[in-house]
């Protein structure tokens, strides 16, 4: 048995963090309803790489996390849509929302009234900045906010800055920390019986994946410095092979003094200490730039890991999903095509794996109001109503 088996979450998100954070719990066993607008729908239907499943309203932007979920579309400007919506949460463990702070409660959906018709409802509300402050009414995206939050200005190179990050991490970020928020709040109302309302901010996240530079500017003022791909120390740093660039990884004083000897520098192996280590830093990455080019990056990524150093050669993404190692864990997860995807489709299952219970994928991300009559059946609604609501917009 799944840890959330049983949970009926109502997902009223779109793009990328809010779907991300349901499908972390759909992983898991619970019950996803999403629900969308009935013309477009989620706006990530219609991104990603593929233009033919694109316009299927079906790109791999909305694909990426719409397993295991079902999908209904309703209009929440209409009344009928929001009775609906009303009657989903009765009986609802979990809403999630991301749109514009304040307009949910301007559609009488707020945390108040819906907690009114279930007092163990745990609604989660997800924005850019938050549901108040001076910053409470605007809207940004991942990349807004790598700009709004520093982490531009610390990406990138010292000749070459500020660069955003190449993936969208404060999406998924913002998606995973949610679902953790979630989690805690379906234990906590196990002890209380209460429910809970939850106020998640991507700024927030984006300054928590920054933590330790955080810290250290609080306490000296000194804001982080956009380093490429060195670090403090010459042994932590990237560099030219004979055929490509390999990652060194080696750290702390250990993994330092064997780096060096594994290349025939024992007399650079010695250091007082970490502060000795950034003082050379320079003298000691020149030493390495000479060596480095005499193997290739493969050759070094082998002899080094064997010696316990860490160090892996630059990969793109083609040679890294072919890793042995990312099937062995079960990183991904494959779905055989059907109607809605022709071909094969591979989406990311879990970065964590259970002795038993653990996530899984039974069914493919569905079509846009795919289970409306599945749905609105259950809650009651006969067939015809079913179709005088799609005949007037309310789905």
């Amino acid at each position: 048995m799944r840890p959330f088996e049983g949970i009926k979450v109502i997902d009223i998100t779109h793009v990328l963090a809010g779907p991300f954070a349901a499908y972390q719990l759909a992983l898991l066993g619970a019950d996803v309803i999403k629900v969308e607008t009935p013309d477009e729908g989620d706006q990530s239907r219609g991104s990603g790489s593929d233009r033919a499943l694109n316009r299927r309203k079906m790109g791999t932007g909305y694909l990426t996390q719409g397993s295991n979920k079902r999908a209904i579309t309703l209009n929440l400007k209409t009344e009928a849509g929001r009775e609906i919506l009303k009657k989903l949460v009765a009986d609802a463990d979990v809403l999630v929302e991301n749109f514009r702070a304040g307009a949910f409660p301007a559609l009488g959906l707020g945390y108040e009234e819906l907690s009114r018709i279930n007092p163990r409802l745990i609604y989660c509300s997800m924005t850019a900045f938050g549901q108040e402050g001076p910053r409470g009414g605007q809207t940004a995206y991942d990349h807004v906010i790598q700009a709004t939050s520093g982490l531009m200005a610390a990406t990138g190179t010292p000749e070459a800055n500020p660069i955003k990050v190449g993936a969208p991490v404060l999406d998924y970020a913002t998606g995973t920390m949610c679902a953790f928020a979630l989690s805690a709040a379906l234990f906590q109302r196990e002890r209380t019986g209460k429910g809970q309302h939850i106020d998640s901010a991507m700024l927030d996240v984006a300054l928590i994946l920054m933590s330790s530079h955080l810290t250290g500017y609080f306490r000296t003022g000194a804001e982080p410095k956009p380093k490429g791909n060195s670090y403090h120390f010459a042994t932590n740093s990237c560099y030219e092979t004979k055929d490509g660039l390999v990652m060194l990884g080696a750290s702390n004083r250990g993994q330092h003094e064997r780096m060096f000897r594994a290349v025939g520098r024992p007399d650079l192996a010695e250091q007082s200490g970490n502060e000795q280590r950034e003082e050379l830093c320079e003298a000691h990455a020149q030493v390495l730039r000479e060596i480095m080019k005499e193997r290739t990056a493969q050759e070094w990524e082998e002899y080094l890991q064997a010696r316990h150093v860490p160090a892996a050669r630059v990969r793109p993404m083609a040679e890294a999903v072919a890793d042995p190692q990312l099937q062995h864990r079960g990183v991904v997860h494959r779905h055989n095509g059907n109607g809605d995807i022709p071909g094969d489709l591979t989406v990311p299952l879990a970065a964590f794996r259970f002795a038993h219970g653990g996530p899984s994928i039974e069914t493919p991300p569905p079509r846009l109001g795919q289970h409306n009559a599945e749905v609105l059946g259950a809650l009651g609604y006969s067939a015809d109503q079913i179709e005088a609501f799609r005949r007037d917009g309310v789905i």
